[in-house]
């Protein structure tokens, strides 16, 4: 009796556990579908819906489950760090990695101690303290950012480019950062410049390490063969592998994740998949990003504690005047050095939107609830970290489109976007003609067959009409789909590398094609 008495309160947490799991997916799956059904609610992203959602449970107080840093950072962060450094292209990451590398670097210091001089000043809150809150907020969330230009629309642009890659990098200098400062209130650290450095290089190194030698070991394992349900569990395996091993390394699991995904997603795709396995590992994860989301999005807001946010506002207000003030000033300042040392010209209202959609989320949570909770003013800095999050989501993330609306950066994303919908409906149509020509069956009639013919044409021809159209009262469109062609050239060379190896034509390994392959989108 005393054996099975473990074994038996195991099986009822694993219930409940699965009872709650059931719980949240069914609430979070069943507004993504109604925002998707009602018009009216589509004005606003989904995941920003979600996380209304989420405010309204805690406002009456039903809590769907406890949100903790272990389940944001171990369990949902890699995948989504995973899908979104997967869909980033090489060739535009690498034109924009100096504003990049700018922003993830000396835009995380300038936030840390911006916030926390802003704190200590105004608020009166110890240095130790603020820093923290600093750190915690440093950092602009690539799942927010990622999830909300996905909603846009705007995926791929030079904007959505630099978005997105400083998001994906500077959280691992926020982790390091964060990391360092805790320990300066339990006395287990010492604050000097010359230990931040080394600890920043060992961190980021380890990092770029192991995601580049397990993205690339993946990258050899898949050219081998060719088996999309084997390879689309080898990317979720190297997922959580490569955050694992990287912080049991003392590296940062933020950046090897993201470097993994980039040489997966940028090389072991196109040289080691087939086209068809390409697809479907690249559907499998736009499926996970989605359902992740859809939770995470909804607890973020199920978490919150009303009672302290409104203990704690003056502390929130301050923080969110330090929050823009900083994100302002890393964002022009840094930009302004971009444009004088890097051929790319940044405007300046773009910058705006850069400096507008700097928003924080699940990342920031997580470190605020895994500060120890042995240091007295942790819940004041949950409940401050908590109060910006809330406002960047909801003020910042709902007002990022009609403020891209008003400077007149959208109307491009949608242009090419209807551009890529009107040739996928022309090439599609072109395979059903080639289809009927070459299928042709004794047992239908020879009429059916021009029938068919008929309207096919006619839908070809009327599609065509339409991209004629555009690209008459869009000129500047001809420039993207010079881009476009460009891609499914490089495509169509590295899906010829892989045949080769696979064929065993080609026996000279595929890392010294990487950069033939890579280079070829320039």
């Amino acid at each position: 009796m005393l054996e099975t008495a473990p074994i038996a309160s195991s099986e009822v947490a694993i219930e409940v556990a699965l009872k709650q799991f059931v719980l949240v997916l069914s609430v979070a799956l069943s507004v993504a579908a109604l925002t998707q059904m009602v018009g009216r609610l589509r004005v606003a992203p989904y995941t920003l819906v979600l996380v209304m959602v989420g405010l309204a449970l805690a406002f009456v107080d039903i809590r769907l489950v406890e949100l903790s840093p272990e389940l944001i950072l171990i369990i949902f962060l890699p995948p989504l760090l995973f899908e979104a450094a997967w869909n980033l292209e090489w060739a535009a990451l690498k034109r924009c990695l100096v504003p990049i590398t700018l922003m993830a670097l000396f835009g995380v210091l300038i936030s840390v101690l911006g916030i926390a001089l802003g704190l200590n000043q105004l608020a009166g809150l110890s240095l130790t303290t603020a820093l923290l809150i600093g750190a915690s907020l440093a950092a602009t969330d690539p799942v927010s950012v990622t999830a909300l230009f996905k909603d846009l629309g705007i995926g791929g642009s030079r904007l959505a480019t630099i978005t997105e890659g400083e998001s994906l990098f500077n959280d691992g200098m926020a982790v390091v950062a964060f990391g360092f400062l805790v320990g300066l209130p339990l006395g287990t650290v010492q604050l000097s410049v010359r230990s931040v450095i080394l600890q920043v290089v060992v961190v980021v190194g380890i990092g770029i390490a192991v995601g580049a030698v397990i993205g690339f070991g993946i990258s050899y394992l898949t050219q081998r063969f060719d088996s999309p349900l084997v390879e689309q569990s080898l990317t979720l395996v190297a997922t959580y592998a490569t955050y694992l091993v990287t912080e049991d390394l003392g590296g940062s699991g933020v950046i090897g994740v993201v470097v993994a995904g980039l040489v997966l997603g940028n090389y072991g795709s196109r040289i080691g998949m087939s086209p068809r396995t390409r697809v479907v590992v690249s559907e499998f994860w736009e499926f996970l990003a989605f359902f992740i989301n859809s939770i995470v999005f909804l607890l973020v807001g199920d978490q919150i504690r009303y009672e302290g946010l409104l203990e704690n506002l003056g502390m929130i207000g301050v923080a969110i005047l330090g929050l823009l003030v900083t994100r302002a000033i890393a964002v022009f300042v840094l930009c302004g050095i971009s444009n004088r040392i890097d051929p790319i010209d940044i405007p300046v209202s773009e910058q705006t939107v850069l400096w507008w959609s700097g928003i924080r989320g699940t990342v920031s949570i997580a470190l605020a609830l895994s500060i120890p909770e042995v240091l007295q003013e942790r819940n004041l800095v949950i409940s401050t970290v908590f109060g910006v999050v809330l406002f960047t989501l909801l003020v910042q993330g709902l007002t990022v489109k009609p403020l891209m609306k008003s400077l007149k950066l959208l109307g491009d994303q949608l242009l090419q976007q209807t551009y890529v919908e009107l040739a996928a409906r022309q090439f599609a149509l072109g395979k059903v003609l080639a289809h009927l020509k070459a299928d042709e069956r004794p047992d239908l009639e020879p009429d059916f067959y021009r029938y068919q013919e008929t309207l096919i044409r006619n839908e070809i021809d009327q599609t065509q009409e339409k991209i004629e159209k555009l690209k008459g009262e869009h000129p500047n469109l001809m420039d993207y789909i010079a881009e476009q062609f460009q891609e499914e050239l490089a495509g169509v060379e590295a899906n010829t590398y892989a045949e080769l190896v696979r064929s065993g034509r080609l026996k000279q390994e595929l890392t010294p094609l990487m950069d033939l392959v890579l280079e070829s989108d320039d």
